[in-house]
């Protein structure tokens, strides 16, 4: 085969410092904006991202150049950057050094982005910890090992 095709679909998760609640509604577009921008300057064409006051989830496709370790540092670093430059939020802001990021089959893309697309439904049921906790037991880690 002389060229080389890839079609990754990662679902990213990272929650704010402490996982306070502090993006909020007034500046949550602000920001899914900016982090949308950045992983498209990556090259990493992004489906959706939306989260909650205290965590985000980003739905794109894996940039073949890039490790996925890289791509989240830049981009956290860089929204992070912007929110204390751009004073969107009253407190300095930083995200929790941590993420989750696992690949998502084509065949469910679809479900993926209806999920993300409808956070504050379903974490009216759920929280984060929750939330977090059934993502780890469904990919068969366990707490201790990835907190």
């Amino acid at each position: 085969m002389p060229h080389s095709f890839n079609k990754i679909w990662i679902h990213a998760i990272w929650a704010t410092k402490e996982r306070e609640p502090l993006i909020h509604s007034h500046v949550e577009t602000n920001i899914h904006q900016y982090l949308s921008e950045q992983l498209r300057e990556l090259g990493c064409p992004v489906r959706i991202i939306n989260g909650m006051p205290d965590h985000i989830h980003c739905l794109f496709l894996l940039n073949p150049q890039k490790s996925i370790a890289e791509i989240i540092k830049q981009i956290k670093g860089s929204s992070s950057h912007h929110i204390n430059q751009n004073n969107l939020i009253a407190e300095k802001f930083a995200w929790q050094t941590g993420y989750a990021a696992y690949s998502v089959s084509e065949s469910i893309v679809e479900r993926v982005f209806q999920y993300i697309r409808n956070q504050k439904q379903h974490h009216s049921k759920k929280n984060f910890q929750q939330e977090y906790d059934e993502f780890l037991k469904l990919y068969g880690l366990n707490n201790e090992e990835n907190g």
